[in-house]
């Protein structure tokens, strides 16, 4: 099997992760309730340094009120050219209401699941970072019987 003689990894750009975070939609969020830390998918859009998402009343809502320090990733595995990204974005998430909340009636954010989602939430991110991969996967290489 032969190693790629270029770095493994990338550090992506401030502006690759913004543009990632833009290309997509799903995303998992870690927030803290009580004395634990809690990871829930969302479907979200960017807005600006904003990551905007909708939630009903529950666990996500109470974690935002209770602690506004949350995190935010996003992960791609492209398996035709064995490389993997994932984008970790660090910051304050706060409830949008009234006429911000409204404002955000434009992008491109609908539940998924077709449940009543009230509740606008924004990280307004603080620390954003990313990291590119090539996949060795060595057992994809392995030949069916020797050691």
């Amino acid at each position: 099997m032969t190693m790629p003689t270029e770095n493994p990894m990338k550090i992506l750009t401030e502006s690759e992760c913004w543009e990632r975070l833009d290309d997509l939609e799903f995303g998992r969020m870690a927030y803290h309730l009580a004395d634990e830390v809690h990871i829930s998918p969302v479907n979200y859009a960017v807005d600006g340094g904003r990551i905007i998402f909708r939630t009903a009343e529950g666990s996500k809502l109470l974690g935002v009120v209770m602690n506004e320090d949350v995190a935010f990733e996003i992960d791609r595995i492209h398996t035709d050219d064995e490389t993997a990204w994932s984008v970790i974005a660090r910051g304050r998430a706060e409830i949008l209401e009234g006429q911000d909340a409204r404002d955000t009636d434009n992008l491109r954010l609908r539940p998924w699941v077709s449940t009543d989602k009230f509740n606008v939430v924004a990280i307004t991110v603080h620390e954003l970072s990313g990291r590119q991969f090539h996949l060795a996967r060595p057992w994809r290489h392995m030949v069916p019987g020797q050691a």
